[in-house]
């Protein structure tokens, strides 16, 4: 049996006449950037978000989306936004984009994002914003420092890319990743939760100006054509993406039940098969609902020996992340050394996702652990 780490056909499948039906409407209008289709989406995002009309705004990439939500909060050069080094690295390149420097804190063992007290303690005078990321899938307990930061007039900006759909229950209110913060990062990447089939992403903003002018940064700063009351970027969402997006949403709750009850099967048979001493299967933070856009366990020992097993007997498995960002090459200019943030460079070491998507079927997971089980026997 081979078992891929992402099948996107098999939900995919479930969409395609809907899908193709939208795509004849598009190309007989021949409108292909903005438009109604873009403008639907965001509306429905709202409504499922439960946000205000008008704070949602379609972009073309969730790196864009962090990069226009740093420059709606008037991030520059020798700023500092506080953030995570164990994530993705368009997280931190896009506060760099903009000469402003990543101070990174390190991370939870047992959830994998930022820990937020060591986050509180990297404030300075030059402390503009506080970047968590919602990683995996499951949102950071916000609640407990946002005040804290905003007291110190430091914005909140939620990376969401891997959580659209997550939330949390906080006194009794559901809280949406992407939500709590002044604003929030999505993205529609192929592989994410909610998917498109090409680039796409999505900025929301609690403060329907500063939702005005992500709506003109993301058109190079203009509010009327060939006008431009500043600089910003060429990030539009289109048509197309929209359109299947706006579809997807639809199935979006379904699609992550059964990411949740893969995540379920998978602990149970972890279980069953006596592997807990050998890999930890992902905590899930009291009061959150988990999307699971990555099944990430923790390998206490050969992890690539591990994962080098599973691939050549037809597993596809992958490592999010092997090198924590701060020892990437390009931020060797900001002074950081192996063994200043354990935790994230100790995940680094030990992470191992296994396939996890809407469709995938329990006989294939349970020949995966099986395969997992022989190894370690």
């Amino acid at each position: 049996m081979s078992v891929p780490i992402l099948d996107l056909s098999r939900s995919f499948n479930e969409i395609k006449p809907e899908v193709f039906d939208e795509l004849e409407k598009i190309f007989a209008s021949q409108s292909f950037i903005l438009g109604s289709y873009v403008k639907n989406f965001e509306t429905h995002c709202e409504k499922y978000l439960e946000i205000p009309e008008g704070s949602a705004v379609g972009c073309a990439s969730g790196t864009d989306a962090l990069l226009l939500a740093l420059m709606a909060c008037d991030i520059k050069e020798g700023d500092e936004v506080i953030t995570t080094p164990f994530t993705f690295f368009a997280t931190s390149g896009a506060i760099a984009r903009l000469g402003a420097k990543p101070v990174f804190v390190d991370v939870d063992y047992e959830n994998y994002n930022i820990n937020l007290e060591d986050a509180l303690n990297k404030i300075t005078d030059k402390t503009k914003a506080f970047l968590p990321v919602h990683l995996y899938g499951q949102m950071c307990e916000l609640e407990k420092v946002i005040s804290k930061f905003h007291d110190k007039n430091i914005k909140v900006i939620e990376d969401s890319a891997q959580a659209f759909g997550a939330f949390r229950t906080v006194d009794g209110k559901i809280q949406r990743a992407g939500t709590v913060g002044d604003i929030g990062c999505y993205s529609f990447f192929p592989t994410k939760n909610l998917g498109g089939c090409g680039d796409g992403g999505m900025v929301v903003a609690k403060d329907l100006e500063v939702a005005e002018r992500l709506k003109r940064l993301r058109v190079h700063g203009s509010g009327k054509t060939y006008y431009h009351d500043e600089i910003g970027i060429n990030s539009r969402l289109d048509a197309i993406q929209a359109a299947i997006l706006d579809i997807k949403l639809k199935h979006l709750e379904k699609w992550n039940e059964e990411r949740r009850k893969s995540a379920e099967f998978y602990k149970l048979l972890i279980k069953a098969n006596n592997l807990q001493e050998f890999i930890t299967p992902p905590s899930e933070t009291e009061n959150n609902y988990h999307i699971y856009h990555q099944y990430v366990i923790k390998v206490k020992n050969k992890r690539d020996e591990l994962m080098n097993y599973l691939d050549e007997n037809g597993f596809s498995v992958r490592v999010y992340y092997p090198l924590s960002l701060h020892l990437q090459p390009c931020f060797k200019y900001l002074n950081y050394h192996e063994g200043d943030f354990p935790v994230s460079e100790k995940l680094s070491q030990e992470v191992l996702a296994l396939p996890i998507f809407p469709g995938l079927r329990e006989d294939e997971q349970e020949k995966l652990i099986e395969a997992i089980r022989k190894f370690y026997n």
